[in-house]
């Protein structure tokens, strides 16, 4: 993969996590209100942790284009 293909795919994988916190945040949030009202959490945590496997995933895929962008400026690649 050239480059600028690199450089493509480490934003996009950028904006993923950023976007994956952001779910995180608003998924945790949404645990506690239904914790504080009372109401089961059970769905709401599943899908928690859907958010935190996928996160995880995302967080990979930038580190490993992070290190392959590297690789291309140290010419290594």
């Amino acid at each position: 993969m050239d480059r600028r293909m690199l450089e493509a795919h480490f934003a996009l994988a950028r904006e993923h996590v950023l976007t994956g916190e952001r779910n995180l945040e608003r998924q945790r949030e949404v645990v506690v209100d239904l914790d504080r009202a009372g109401r089961d959490t059970a769905e709401a945590r599943r899908l928690l942790m859907n958010f935190e496997d996928v996160q995880e995933m995302h967080v990979a895929d930038r580190n490993r284009l992070l290190s392959e962008l590297a690789a291309a400026t140290d010419g290594t690649k």
